[in-house]
């Protein structure tokens, strides 16, 4: 829990618009405020290391928690090294929780999406200060102590708060919902589409373009459930969700994409999976008041919530011009393409600049743009790029350095940051 798996500053939404979050238990003293930020360096420099030994004490104290945390995620260190991540930015901005609204927000929804319940975070408490104190040593005094544990009892409660709201929204779905996959659709050699139905055959809640659910199985390999993100990847439908899902293979042989594994080569059309209610702070407004242009920036698996954004804008009739940036290795690995092309044709509102690193068509064969090459902002018209608009809104999701450098571009033409909006499959995600 608690996990952030990008820096602060690397990802703005809608929610960046609302107030700050705030407590509703006492606010810290004076004192208590000054201890917490002055222990920030030392964060820094041992945080992996309390991290991971909070992860081993819970979890071996607490193995019903197998089911929350992603395994691999563990394995690899990159669990923990979130959670140190998420820690030195509260005791960093402690003093001005304004700062961690999008922070909290993102890790707020991904609770949601695994089910966290308010019980829990003394659970949490109690192992991450044990950590802190084993790791540190004679530096955590008593009053140290307190001042961490009055400052964990003040962020535990800004998240069960944020989270009951989220949960209150969620009408008649609450907790795990089987799904039966209706098809499977090869996209690539890699991605395969996913059409879940609920087993209940009730109707299902609609959704932001952009969010995600939950999915979860059991891994015989462990003896437990694990859950993934996916985002949904096509317009609200009351009686299927989709996801894209790329077959990941994963850091080493020991470590494949368990999750993603499994639904590829396993998982049959009629089979049963879990999913949680949708949710997630990245996400497109889609009205028919809208006029402001949308830019959409993906690349490999990233195109996913990209294809709801998409789909959502052109059945809903909206007329925002939305322009639509892809990078894929190949026309043979590169998903949607043929779709997203029919798109452009139809709807003129909507234009592509597509990158591919191998084999690219030349232009006279296509009336948007192609490039050789790996995705290049630099390489598209300005005009394509709205960036002489003062209000276009940009989306980008795809690998982490990737996302960076579209993000630097963006901020280099002068785009505010505000209006740069970005996911991360992270920690838990898509694997």
């Amino acid at each position: 829990m608690f996990e952030a798996s990008k820096p602060l500053a690397t990802t703005t939404s809608p929610v960046e618009r609302a107030a700050p979050p705030t407590p509703v238990s006492a606010p810290l003293t004076p004192s208590q405020l000054a201890i917490v930020k002055s222990t920030a360096p030392v964060l820094k420099e041992k945080g992996e290391e309390i991290t991971t030994l909070f992860y081993k004490n819970m979890i071996g104290a607490h193995p019903e928690l197998h089911n929350i945390f992603n395994q691999t995620g563990q394995t690899t260190g990159a669990q923990p090294r979130a959670l140190a991540g998420a820690v030195f930015s509260y005791a960093s901005h402690v003093d001005d929780l304004g700062r961690l609204r999008a922070l909290v927000e993102r890790i707020a929804h991904k609770h949601v999406s695994l089910m966290v319940q308010p019980e829990q975070y003394e659970i949490v408490g109690k192992y991450l200060i044990e950590a802190v104190a084993t790791v540190l040593g004679d530096a955590v005094t008593a009053e140290v102590a307190d001042a961490w544990t009055a400052a964990y009892g003040a962020l535990a409660d800004v998240f069960i708060h944020r989270e009951k709201d989220i949960y209150a929204g969620h009408d008649d779905w609450k907790g795990w919902r089987p799904f039966k996959i209706q098809k499977k659709v090869p996209e690539t050699p890699q991605i395969t589409s996913f059409y879940l139905v609920p087993k209940d055959g009730k109707a299902l809640p609609s959704f932001q373009p952009g969010q995600y659910i939950s999915l979860r199985l059991f891994v015989p390999e462990f003896g437990y459930m694990q859950p993934r993100q996916y985002s949904l990847s096509d317009a609200h439908q009351s009686g299927c969700y989709r996801i894209s899902v790329k077959k990941e293979s994963g850091k080493a042989p020991t470590l494949p994409g368990w999750i993603s594994n499994a639904l590829h080569n396993k998982y049959k059309e009629g089979d049963i999976v879990e999913l949680t209610h949708p949710t997630g702070d990245f996400f497109v407004s889609i009205g028919p008041s809208e006029t402001t242009p949308i830019v959409l920036i993906s690349a490999g698996v990233g195109v996913t919530p990209m294809m709801s954004i998409l789909n959502s804008a052109v059945s809903a009739g909206s007329r925002r011009p939305i322009a639509w940036i892809q990078g894929a290795h190949s026309t043979e690995l590169q998903p949607f393409g043929d779709y997203v092309q029919e798109i452009c044709t139809n709807h003129h509102n909507v234009q592509a600049s597509i990158f591919r690193t191998i084999s690219a068509p030349s232009l006279s064969e296509h009336p948007n743009h192609y490039f050789e090459g790996h995705v290049d902002l630099g390489r598209i018209d300005r005009s394509r790029l709205f960036l002489d608009t003062n209000d276009a809104e940009y989306y980008i999701c795809g690998p982490t350095d990737f996302m960076n450098s579209m993000q630097k571009y963006l901020a280099l033409n002068e785009v505010d940051a505000s209006r740069i909006h970005m996911e991360v499959f992270s920690v838990g995600d898509g694997k």
